[in-house]
């Protein structure tokens, strides 16, 4: 046959192979493979049976190499029909390629495999339960079962090996056959083929996760006979047949420990039985190669797993801290991770842990990216009341030299940790600071306002203390500091407070910076350190303002808080010319190009016109807000104040952010949660006494689009994050009847929003918008219900809204009549527990929404929570989300989103 192929222009698979190879371009490659593909469907067309094995084997080849090969399915089948070993093999290994379980080509071979399974010969009946197991589908599994379930007590242990993986594909797909399967799978642990018991525990384990009552069922009777094996496998001399690297059967034994992790978790007899066994593969298994090390490593997941012994745990975590020792930098970074699991979910081995707590640090400087970011999660935990202070310094000389991207997580965590542990409240601020000279580039505004609210609880001494640090600090590294405009920020808005005291008193009455001092064991320069407690004069305070302002560093938004503390100042100051210099400087932006510092110009302006008591009285100092008092009293105890402040609150993090962002004073409810007080942390209110006469109030509405701004949803948008919270939680500029605008330089001139406005758990009808319709010319104006016919609900669409950090949010659309009902399925598919978790939803003023309680608002690993709401659309108009994705992963890292979502399908409204 061989001598005519060269004649019909064909290839063996040699030379298509060596054809293929020798192609030069990615285009000659095409053209061959071009060619030979219509060859292949000439000579399938001619039902040549003589060349089909061949041919299928040059059409699988090709599907490996990524070109079409579709069109030679019933090829696969009608080589599975043949009687010869070889043709079976390749038709086989062909529908595993190139079908799948969704085909319903699929169903036409039912028949061979049942044929096949029924053979005398062994290898054929193995091919046919490979190709099950492989591909099988609902229905397959269905009607092959019983067969898969005959040949599991086959005398032939090859098949039993087979039948076994291929009865773990058929409970994946029908977990209603389960019980068909168990008695034949608790046979299988008896035996004495190690390939055969391995495949047993394989499907007990995948049983255990899906039935309670079989891993119940286990437990009282099959953890023995794991142990027995375990300890066999542990104590067994050299055997050739199952020896790796002298280590007999590994496979084998990290099946069992698997298993035995699901059966001990929560029982303490199963876990009691087990403690014995798992100290001997502790102790005995050879961690200098990488066999040796994965059995370690399974033995001490399942040590932590289960019930064990506290002597047992502390063994576990001192192998975890050889393996810190390896130079291998993939077990490394496997320990770093364990060990972060284990002190997340329990507190009982923190003493073991601190053993190895100078290799951890170790690791922090380590040249691989992984392995310091491993070690700088784990770096948290080890933090107590006593080592406070060296861990800090440690975090915050890996701050200063980390990638930029992770600077801001770093630098939130290590502020919320020196308020937790903190030895007293003026080390708090020097590390905050340390933190914003390092890092004021990359924090957001939740280090800022944490600071902020830090210093407004502080007693006067401290207050004076933490202003002059700041200004002398921003004074004397000059170009370096400006470029920190978090440290900018905290700095301009501490002068405007507390300027009275910055210029008054003695200088250095709390010398110099604790965390400096402690860093070089006391070997500072006193001179140096009494620079940062200079009690400047009025002159210059203004004078460096003044620079901070020409510099090009200074962002709009320094901008926008330099002009507000340069207002503050004139009822902080007493020097008339010093006064006479702020309006001056002031005056300036009265024709700036950009609005915002324009209009602040003009509004201070006035503001200075009043007489001086009435300026000083509007411009006094703000109280310290309810919920950084809440916060203050919880610091130095060891617990998270973030989360206890957002627990205070309906369990629902803070909306604009999470150190304390609410100083902007918005309070907008949504997630499990519903309503709260608008009013109760207003910052305009406590500033000045109430809201503007002369504002007509918001209706009510479930809108949150107001407190958003209307971004980006004036077309089409994929989802994607959007705007920053700063940013997004004012509306638009509209009638600006607020004098004084945003004092505290919070973003643009936009009045906050009326707090009624901010309730999501309610569905209102918005009424007319008495400014127009902000969507402009896109169709989604309130004006206008034509309503169409009844529709009957159909089957419901499942669209990814958000999937990120191993937080995945699913909304499952149906229409119900001129409304849409949305099911959101939040599913956790990290290693971290969730917490505080809220989506919040907003839609345009042309649509209404109604939205129900969150089911729960902390997820655990592989958990979900769920969330339903209802859409009206009487306009029948595309339907666009804003959602707000808020939650905490482990505590440790707080994470906020905002996603546009605009892929319904039409057919859900038109």
């Amino acid at each position: 046959m061989d001598k005519y192929l060269p004649r019909l222009g064909a290839y063996r698979l040699k030379d298509l192979i060596k054809a293929i190879r020798s192609c030069k371009t990615a285009a000659d490659e095409r053209a061959v493979i071009a060619k030979e593909s219509a060859h292949l469907r000439t000579s399938f067309k001619e039902e040549n049976v003589d060349v089909r094995h061949m041919n299928v084997a040059k059409l699988l080849y090709i599907h490996m190499l990524g070109y079409p090969a579709h069109f030679g399915q019933i090829e696969c089948l009608k080589l599975v029909a043949s009687s010869r070993f070889a043709d079976k093999r390749l038709g086989y290994l062909g529908i595993m390629l190139l079908l799948d379980e969704n085909q319903e080509v699929l169903t036409l071979v039912t028949n061979s495999l049942k044929n096949d399974m029924n053979s005398a010969n062994m290898f054929i009946v193995g091919l046919a339960l490979c190709t099950l197991g492989n591909i099988s589908s609902a229905e397959m599994a269905r009607d092959l079962s019983g067969e898969v379930e005959r040949l599991l007590a086959s005398s032939n242990t090859y098949i039993r090996k087979k039948a076994a993986l291929c009865a773990l594909r058929v409970v994946r797909k029908v977990p209603d056959l389960m019980e068909n399967f168990v008695s034949r799978a608790k046979s299988l642990l008896n035996e004495r083929n190690h390939g055969v018991l391995l495949t047993g525990v394989t499907l007990l384990t995948e049983m255990c996760k899906m039935s309670d009552e079989i891993l119940v069922d286990l437990r009282a009777h099959s953890v023995g006979t794991l142990v027995r094996h375990l300890k066999n496998l542990v104590t067994a001399g050299f055997s050739p047949e199952h020896d790796v690297n002298g280590i007999t059967d590994p496979f084998v034994q990290v099946k069992v420990l698997r298993l035995m992790r699901i059966l001990g978790k929560g029982d303490a007899e199963a876990s009691e039985a087990m403690n014995d066994v798992l100290a001997q593969v502790a102790t005995n298994t050879e961690a200098s190669k990488n066999v040796g090390n994965a059995i370690l490593y399974e033995a001490v997941l399942t040590i932590m797993e289960i019930e064990s012994e506290s002597s047992l745990r502390v063994l576990a975590i001192n192998i975890l801290g050889r393996f810190l020792s390896n130079r291998d930098n993939n077990i490394r970074y496997v320990a770093l991770t364990t060990l972060t699991k284990t002190s997340q979910n329990t507190t009982t081995d923190a003493s073991a842990l601190q053993r190895h707590r100078a290799t951890i640090l170790e690791c922090l400087r380590d040249g691989d990216i992984s392995i310091r970011r491993r070690a700088l999660d784990l770096s948290f935990f080890l933090i107590n009341t006593q080592n406070i202070r060296i861990l800090t310094r440690e975090l915050l000389s890996f701050l200063e030299v980390c990638e930029g991207d992770a600077k801001n997580s770093v630098a939130v965590r290590i502020c919320d940790f020196a308020g937790r542990y903190r030895p007293n409240k003026r080390w708090e601020v020097d590390t905050v600071c340390r933190v914003l000279r390092v890092a004021g580039a990359f924090v957001d505004q939740t280090v800022v306002n944490h600071f902020i609210k830090l210093v407004t609880t502080s007693p006067p001494e401290l207050q004076q203390y933490a202003v002059r640090k700041l200004y002398n600090t921003v004074k004397n590294e000059g170009e370096k500091a400006m470029t920190q405009e978090g440290l900018v920020q905290a700095t301009v808005w501490c002068v405007g407070e507390f300027g009275d005291i910055l210029v008054s008193g003695t200088s250095g009455t709390l010398g110099g910076d604790e965390e400096e001092i402690a860093q070089t064991g006391g070997n500072v320069d006193l001179s140096s350190q009494s620079q940062y407690q200079v009690a400047p004069s009025e002159q210059e305070v203004v004078e460096m303002i003044g620079e901070m302002l020409k510099g090009p560093y200074a962002t709009e938004l320094v901008k926008e808080y330099t002009m507000t503390t340069l207002v503050k100042l004139t009822s902080r100051f007493n020097q008339e010319s010093t006064v006479n210099q702020i309006k001056a400087l002031l005056t300036k932006y009265k024709v700036n190009a950009q609005l915002e510092l324009q209009q602040r110009s003009v509004e201070f302006e006035q503001l200075l016109n009043l007489d001086r008591d009435a300026r000083t009285a509007l411009l006094e100092r703000i109280p310290v807000l309810e919920s950084a008092a809440k916060e203050e009293a919880k610091k130095g105890t060891g617990v998270p104040t973030s989360a206890e402040a957002s627990a205070a609150s309906n369990h629902q993090p803070d909306l604009v952010g999470g150190l304390g962002n609410d100083l902007l004073g918005l309070t907008v409810s949504g997630g499990a949660g519903t309503s709260a007080s608008g009013q109760s942390n207003d910052l305009y209110n406590l500033v000045f006494g109430g809201t503007s006469s002369s504002k007509p109030a918001a209706p009510a509405s479930n809108n949150i689009l107001d407190l958003l701004g209307d971004i980006g949803l004036g077309g089409p948008a994929p989802a994607k994050p959007t705007v920053s919270a700063q940013q997004s939680f004012y509306a638009p500029p509209g009638n600006q009847s607020d004098l004084l605008g945003d004092l505290f330089g919070g973003g643009p001139a936009m009045t906050p929003q009326t707090p009624s406005s901010s309730n999501l758990g309610s569905s209102t009808v918005a009424s007319k918008d008495p400014l127009g319709d902000l969507f402009g010319s896109s169709g989604l104006g309130s004006n206008g219900f034509g309503l169409g016919g009844a529709v009957s609900p159909s089957a419901p669409k499942a669209y990814v809204a958000y999937d990120k950090n191993g937080f995945k949010v699913t909304l499952n659309a149906t229409r119900d009549g001129n409304s849409m009902n949305v099911a959101a399925d939040m599913k956790n598919n990290g290693m971290s527990a969730l917490s505080d978790v809220a989506v919040q939803v907003a839609v345009p003023r042309s649509l209404q929404i109604t939205m129900h309680p969150q089911s729960s608002n902390a997820i655990s690993p592989g958990g979900s929570a769920s969330q339903s709401m209802r859409i009206d659309n009487p306009t029948k108009v595309t339907v666009r989300l804003r959602l707000k994705v808020v939650y905490n992963i482990g505590g440790q890292q707080q994470v906020e989103d905002i996603v546009e979502f605009s892929q319904f399908d039409s057919s859900l409204w038109s």
